[in-house]
């Protein structure tokens, strides 16, 4: 995982230059049609850092090819400007670079829903999975792409 120093030489600081940072790195994503058919919890368009709709869309499609993709209920966002929970250093949701998934099955602390192989398809894809975590810190709707943006 990127830390918060390396995130900000990299993509800058969404919080001094919010303008700026989403002219250089944020997308509306329209989600291919296969896609959002077989995902109806998926809106039909994501605001997210560039640097994770391929992979994101790679994923996707994974997950409809092994069947794994009914395992999401809903979607439930990536790019929002705030620190993390309950610290004081930014969340990578700030980048855009994350996103959450069944959040009400998966809530902050609690118990992670999703089965082995949904997870082993975002692992294999280059994802870092908040459902890995310690237990003190597990956030199993948690799924961020930083290893995305390039050193």
């Amino acid at each position: 995982m990127k830390t918060q120093k390396e995130l900000i030489a990299k993509l800058g600081n969404p919080y001094t230059a919010l303008k700026t940072f989403e002219k250089k790195w944020m997308e509306y994503w329209d989600i291919p049609d296969d896609i959002n058919k077989e995902i109806p919890a998926l809106p039909n368009k994501v605001y997210m850092n560039y640097l994770i709709i391929q992979p994101f869309e790679d994923t996707m499609r994974e997950l409809i090819a092994t069947g794994l993709h009914k395992e999401i209920k809903t979607w439930d966002g990536c790019f929002n400007v705030r620190t993390k929970r309950g610290q004081s250093g930014i969340s990578v949701h700030s980048w855009g670079i994350a996103v959450d998934l069944n959040a009400a099955w998966n809530t902050f602390h609690g118990k992670v829903s999703w089965s082995n192989e949904f997870l082993d398809v975002w692992r294999r894809n280059g994802w870092i999975c908040g459902a890995d975590w310690s237990k003190a810190s597990v956030d199993g709707m948690h799924f961020q792409g930083d290893n995305f943006v390039p050193a």
